[in-house]
């Protein structure tokens, strides 16, 4: 009767400790596959997160890019402006030139008029 209950015993401690197994390792498997999913769903926002920066240090280069260009531009219209400037100041100046030199002439043509009447 002993050795019975003894028996009895150990086969039904065996099959507590055979489902305490089955239960850790499905434990531990539960826990694998939820460490799995957080670190897919953070690697996600991570991934996510790499893409949009090299996004925008792409964007970042493309606007230095841009700014130097219109930098270079903006340079070259001044440039242009300038010239224009002194060109229109140069036509003024020979304007006054023309002016002044064909008031002369009228001064010194009046003077020859009035000296050639003079003398006749």
């Amino acid at each position: 009767m002993l050795s019975s209950l003894l028996k009895e015993h150990q086969a039904k401690q065996a099959v507590r400790k055979s489902n305490q197994e089955a239960k850790r390792k499905e434990a531990i498997e539960s826990a694998n596959n939820l460490t799995q999913a957080l670190v897919d769903h953070l690697n996600v926002g991570v991934a996510q997160a790499y893409l949009n920066q090299k996004r925008l240090d792409a964007e970042a280069k493309l606007l230095h890019q841009s700014a130097l260009t219109f930098a270079k531009q903006t340079q070259q219209w001044l440039s242009l402006v300038d010239n224009f400037n002194g060109a229109l100041k140069e036509i003024g100046d020979v304007e006054n030139w023309a002016k002044s030199m064909e008031n002369d002439l009228k001064t010194i043509s009046s003077a020859l008029e009035y000296a050639y009447k003079e003398y006749q």
